[in-house]
């Protein structure tokens, strides 16, 4: 479709449980055009790894920017489900997507240039790197996520806020990085000094956080997935813990654990907090006194009524849904349960990240 000089004229895409029409320009995906609507579409990723933006395609044709197969299985293929950010348009298309009804109105996405302004290691493989922005950034909820870009990195890397909201000033960001084998950014951070390093942060993105309610909550993270369950956990204890909350933290050895003084004070000051790490690589003669096992074993045993509780997932796509498998058996409904997989750039569609 042409416009009088040949430039390509949106076409439309009709959100059937809306009656919203979304405009979404030449070049464009669905997913951008609906935030940028205002519409609370699910999403944590933005770049075709998590599925959270899925729906289903009722009419129209479409150009798939990467294969769904990476995120859909068989059956949601042949349902006509499609991810919203991999979707341009090729046609007017109708589409049925389940909308977060509970989400919080999301501040609009601005990009701001800044320099790394510390470096500090956390684990052998995980740094906490800060960002001091020229500009004020838009305040972003506790679990959101940004996308961070640095010269000579071909394609910006999402990390997730690592601290509060509230104990940020408003022109600093913090995020956790985990060397990943091969990563180019990850390996660009990890190696040398990089202070005063300009970088480009793009956000706040994503609706990973907690959901207003007063019912129990259950937070599992794994490795790097701390960053946005601590930024939440931090903002609970500010404004209040309201409700029971347990968090099973996953990791292999003591080596792989961190943060753990600031959960335990926020544990020790609230009654309402259960914090409880868990180590599933430790060797027989250690002295840990503390739990051994996978953190999907310790679901069932903290004394929730899961089938009357939140959850909240965050980390390795494994434990993600071996939790989501657990959880359901326990009767918690997936409107109830939230998460954010996180994936390295060899696991993302077509290698791009």
């Amino acid at each position: 479709m042409f416009g009088l000089f040949g430039e390509k004229k949106p076409y439309n895409a009709q959100v059937n449980s809306t009656n919203v029409t979304l405009e979404v320009e030449a070049g464009d995906n669905l997913l951008n055009a609906a935030l940028k609507s205002g519409l609370a579409w699910p999403h944590n990723c933005r770049v075709g790894s998590c599925g959270t933006c899925r729906c289903k395609l009722l009419e129209g044709k479409i150009k798939a920017l990467n294969d769904f197969g990476y995120v859909l299985d068989a059956d949601e293929l042949d349902e006509g489900m499609i991810l919203a950010c991999q979707t341009r348009l090729r046609t007017d298309i109708s589409v049925e997507v389940s909308l977060d009804d509970d989400a919080q109105p999301l501040v609009q996405a601005e990009t701001a240039k800044g320099t790394i302004s510390s470096i500090q290691a956390l684990t052998h493989d995980i740094i906490e790197v800060r960002v001091k922005l020229a500009q004020a950034f838009p305040e972003y909820i506790a679990g959101q996520y940004a996308e961070i870009a640095i010269d000579g990195i071909e394609d910006p890397r999402s990390y997730s806020f690592a601290r509060a909201p509230s104990l940020e000033d408003t022109s600093t960001v913090s995020f956790y990085v985990r060397r990943v084998p091969n990563g180019a950014m990850s390996n660009l951070l990890h190696d040398g000094n990089r202070l005063n390093n300009e970088v480009t942060v793009s956000g706040p993105h994503g609706t990973f956080y907690l959901r207003e309610s007063k019912l129990p909550a259950l937070c599992i993270a794994g490795g790097s997935g701390l960053a946005p369950i601590k930024a939440i956990l931090e903002q609970l204890a500010h404004d209040g813990f309201d409700r029971q909350v347990v968090f099973l933290f996953g990791a292999r050895t003591e080596a792989d654990l961190y943060c753990i003084e600031q959960m335990e004070k926020l544990s020790e000051a609230s009654a309402q907090f259960n914090f409880i790490p868990i180590l599933s690589h430790l060797p027989d003669d250690s002295d840990w006194t503390g739990e051994r096992g996978m953190v999907t074993e310790f679901i069932t045993k903290q004394g929730l009524d899961l089938a009357a509780s939140q959850a909240y997932l965050c980390g390795p796509p494994g434990m993600i849904d071996a939790a989501i498998e657990v959880l359901n058996k326990q009767g918690m409904n997936d409107d109830h349960i939230f998460f954010d997989k996180f994936l390295d750039a060899s696991h993302l569609p077509g290698g791009k990240r």
